[in-house]
């Protein structure tokens, strides 16, 4: 027998309790989730600037994929993170399908800090694949500056300019252009100035 909550008790319940609410099928449980998140699960969609059809694509998503793994949630007062997270690799999705980005989780899996715990290496995961997507948005020649300035070994300058066909006295300020491109970027989709 399922426990049904009065909407206005559900307003004062934990994160962990509406978990238990939604496991036990519990609509109201489920109501004060999807009112209570909305707006950031939204807001962060937005940040990717798809069209308007795929921003509600992976917020749909979200909520399936709140409704099919509500139990595997390691700490549930932590779920508008695991929300967040969840409907940035939904839009991350769209954006490889629709843009032909390179899928490059296993690249990803192995910038995060291994001696961090699961929740942090997800977030790593999560920021590089992030930070790989605005890079892709940046224009070609932009692009490749930023990818050769922080690949493992740079060349050096000289030797930049001229793979580059930039001239040395521009790399600077062309660098300088593409950084402060990729930061706005980056601080669409909500990133911290230090990601």
């Amino acid at each position: 027998m399922s426990v049904t909550l009065c909407p206005s008790s559900t307003s004062t319940l934990s994160a962990t309790e509406l978990l238990a609410g939604i496991g036990r099928g519990d609509p109201s449980a489920w109501t004060e989730v999807v009112r209570r998140y909305s707006r950031l699960v939204l807001a962060r969609a937005r940040s990717f600037r798809l069209q308007e059809a795929d921003v509600l694509d992976a917020v749909q998503m979200t909520w399936l994929r709140l409704m099919e793994n509500w139990h595997t949630i390691d700490d549930p007062e932590r779920l508008g993170g695991w929300l967040a997270t969840t409907v940035s690799r939904e839009c991350l999705g769209i954006l490889r399908r629709s843009r032909h980005v390179t899928p490059e989780a296993d690249v990803v899996e192995d910038q995060a800090d291994p001696a961090a715990g699961p929740d942090q290496r997800a977030v790593d995961a999560e920021t590089a694949l992030m930070v790989r997507s605005a890079v892709s948005e940046l224009p070609a020649r932009r692009r490749d500056i930023v990818v050769a300035l922080f690949e493992d070994d740079p060349s050096p300058y000289a030797e930049l300019s001229r793979s580059l066909g930039i001239p040395t006295g521009s790399l600077g300020p062309t660098r300088s252009r593409s950084l402060r491109q990729l930061r706005s970027l980056l601080a669409e989709r909500g990133l911290a100035r230090g990601a």
